[in-house]
């Protein structure tokens, strides 16, 4: 609706500037920090000043006398400054956006900015080697919002997990599970370096114990030990996931890819294509050719692929599945492999710029002031699974939900326990929960809710705040998903709680005038909507009581 408004308002300036013998312009409006001076601003008169060689202010005067207010759903249009026009916009008017959300319910908001495009979203593909870390968390979250709010915004989503399930770490994760699996018929454990240490590797070799005993002292023992470790962990990761409350359309396995012939059909057509050259016994992918700062390595001296090798292939795969946009969700040791990956991408025929690349900086985790590195259950580095049991989905999704991907972000374990309003999820969740018992309150008094039509005795000027922050809804989506921000719905729904607790506390909802109660009650239920939508978008829930 607001957009609508903001259209009108631009068509309507573009008409009165092609009647001064001008061009029609793009008109960019912007909220002003105070209310005082509108809902909505443009500078379009001091952009004209230069060409009319007139002042902003004379301009702004011009535009604003042939402006039809009631056509353009306005209060009042007026020139402030050196040459602003600030509109307000008309309260009655606007009220409507209501009625359409109580019309709409969970489609309100519903956008077409995607028309169809198909996207391929790659987020957390970790190796199945151990549990999560709170890094793997910061991405999950960030790839499950973001693939809810495009989705919302008119794009067709693919969920996608790369499972690392070939290579050097499976064949650790197998010698592993076997050292330690000797180790329980007291012969001597022979753990390297690089082999892994969690304690779940241990949990395998003991499952394998209670079910084989020590048939595997005098069998081929490695086969089976690398599908039931594989098993094991990729079914704990995948269960941590899905308490997070984080689910995929596919766990594309890069083993598929040897398997198939995929990833020696993709290295003979780059050398056939002259796209590598051999040095020191080893083959090297021209990367340079497109910005990577030096050409890199696809098959080592010793006639082994390095990881960049198998990503070529799996991102061939992708583009032949026939997706119009890829998103690759890296960490921030990935940055330096941007540029190679495009590179790949266009040696394969594919178009780079087809790949769009999120890098996840780093998080801490902090308690009592002071950074925690050890989860306090196993003396290990803190996972995944340590913060969901330690403060729950709820709060860890919003948190990690509430800063740009790009920056450094801390997770106060004692601000997300906190049932308080200093605790950000615990703000908004209470906000939809004061609505809810609202309507207990009217129902435990034997009085049937009746949602009315339109509003005759609200007080428009203490409800319109909360109305324009509905009004913004559909904005914020298109913001988000366009710019791949999810943390901008976090930031609505704050915006969001803080306008429903202002109103709520500056009014008695309610009161013996049952009429004006029901009409208080239906704004609320709007604003019940679009919180539980808003939420749901970055993968939290609503709480009847709290």
């Amino acid at each position: 609706m607001i957009d609508e408004i903001l259209n009108l308002i631009s068509q309507e300036i573009n008409k009165i500037l092609i009647d001064m013998n001008l061009e029609a312009v793009d008109i960019y409006f912007e909220v002003p920090k105070e209310e005082e001076f509108g809902d909505y601003s443009t500078n379009i008169a001091m952009r004209l000043a230069k060409t009319l060689h007139k002042a902003p202010i004379v301009i702004a005067q011009e535009i604003v006398e042939k402006l039809d207010l009631k056509k353009l759903h306005l209060q009042k249009a007026v020139v402030a400054g050196a040459g602003f026009i600030n509109f307000f916009l008309d309260k009655y008017y606007l009220e409507n956006v209501v009625f359409k959300i109580l019309e709409e319910k969970e489609h309100f908001g519903d956008q077409n900015i995607g028309k169809g495009e198909k996207v391929l979203l790659e987020y957390v593909s970790a190796n199945p080697t151990g549990y999560l870390h709170i890094g793997h968390g910061r991405g999950a979250a960030y790839g499950d919002s973001l693939s809810r709010i495009m989705k919302k915004a008119g794009y067709v989503v693919s969920r996608e997990h790369y499972v690392n399930d070939a290579g050097n770490q499976i064949h650790n994760m197998t010698e592993s599970i076997w050292a330690r699996y000797k180790e329980l018929f007291n012969l001597p454990l022979e753990m390297k370096e690089d082999y892994y240490y969690g304690k779940e590797i241990i949990e395998i070799a003991k499952m394998i114990k209670d079910d084989k005993c020590d048939y595997y002292l005098n069998n081929p023992y490695y086969d089976d030990f690398r599908k039931i470790g594989l098993d094991y962990l990729l079914n704990g990761l995948k269960k941590d996931l899905k308490d997070f409350n984080v689910e995929f359309d596919t766990w594309f396995s890069e083993k598929s890819l040897y398997d198939s012939g995929a990833v020696q059909k993709t290295l003979d057509y780059l050398i056939k294509n002259n796209y590598t050259y051999e040095k020191d016994g080893a083959i090297w992918l021209k990367t340079t050719e497109y910005d990577d700062e030096k050409d890199r390595v696809l098959v080592k001296s010793d006639k082994s692929l390095t990881y960049l090798m198998p990503d070529i292939a799996y991102h061939h795969n992708k583009l032949s599945r026939g997706y119009n946009r890829l998103i690759d969700v890296l960490g921030a040791d990935h940055h330096g492999y941007i540029n190679r990956l495009k590179a790949a991408i266009a040696f394969v025929g594919g178009n780079p710029d087809l790949l769009d690349v999120e890098i996840l900086q780093m998080v801490r985790v902090l308690q009592n002031g002071e950074e925690v590195k050890m989860s306090k259950r196993s003396g290990k580095a803190i996972t995944l699974r340590d913060l969901i049991d330690e403060v729950g989905t709820d709060a860890l999704r919003f948190m990690y939900s509430s800063k740009a991907l790009s920056t450094h972000m801390d997770l106060d374990l004692d601000l997300a326990v906190k049932n308080t309003n200093e605790n950000p999820v615990y703000y908004v969740q209470y906000a939809y929960a004061r609505i809810a018992s609202l309507f207990r309150v009217f129902e435990e008094n034997n009085i049937k809710f009746q949602e009315v039509k339109k509003f005759d005795k609200i007080n428009h000027e203490s409800c319109y705040k909360l109305v324009k922050v509905l009004l913004q809804y559909p904005a914020y989506i298109e913001d988000a998903a366009t710019k791949r921000l999810p943390h901008k719905i976090t930031q609505y729904c704050l915006l969001l709680a803080t306008a429903l607790h202002s109103y709520y506390n500056d009014e008695k909802i309610i009161s013996d005038d049952i009429d004006l109660t029901n009409e208080k009650l239906t704004l609320l239920k709007a604003v019940q909507i679009v919180l539980k939508n808003s939420l749901e978008l970055i993968g939290v829930s609503v709480k009847e009581k709290m």
